[in-house]
């Protein structure tokens, strides 16, 4: 559990020094904790992965100021576990279901009990995330969706991949857009 929470701190601190998390935006967390530990998504669901996984989100959500969201898995419709706040203050639609780790997955079971007011919706549209696992967060990221090349690409047996979403580019070939120093386009 030391090396894995290890390679999420290195995850959140490259998270916080990209500079892409701003106050009050969306995070989504996807995660098999079966994939963690070295076995077939939903085959093996840990409660322990999921609090050292925890842990560092909480970490990341203290020190940038983003909401999270944590993806249940397939059974439950990839519903997401969020504080109420959050469903209140962005107008999702709340749906009925508690996540159990047969039925949802062991991380948002996790989650689920440990937020201090928790709720599901069926859809978001997140500003940035992390897929530990494979578990196919691309639903609920906001469009226009970058993948993100950190140097930490795992999570214990996991592969991790991470995103962020920009506003969409429009205009066409005469029109200017904002970059930073590297030049890539700004948001």
């Amino acid at each position: 559990m030391k090396h894995l929470q290890e390679e999420l701190a290195a995850l959140v601190d490259e998270w916080l020094s990209t500079g892409y998390l701003k106050q009050g935006q969306l995070f989504v967390v996807g995660c098999s904790t079966s994939e963690v530990a070295g076995q077939r998504i939903g085959t093996s669901g840990s409660e322990e992965i999921a609090s050292v996984i925890f842990s560092e989100m909480e970490r990341l959500q203290k020190n940038s100021g983003i909401q999270l969201t944590f993806q249940c898995c397939e059974h439950l419709n990839r519903a997401l576990v969020m504080e109420r706040d959050t469903l209140v203050q962005r107008g999702y639609q709340q749906v009925t279901a508690v996540p159990v780790p047969k039925a949802g997955g062991s991380m948002a079971s996790y989650a689920y009990k440990h937020f201090r007011e928790p709720v599901l919706a069926e859809t978001i549209s997140a500003d940035a995330g992390m897929d530990i696992g494979e578990t196919m967060i691309g639903m609920h990221l906001r469009r226009v969706a970058v993948p993100l090349r950190f140097k930490q690409r795992s999570a214990g047996n996991a592969r991790v991949n991470t995103a962020r979403t920009r506003p969409k580019l429009i205009g066409g070939e005469r029109a200017v857009y904002p970059q930073d120093d590297s030049g890539v386009f700004c948001d």
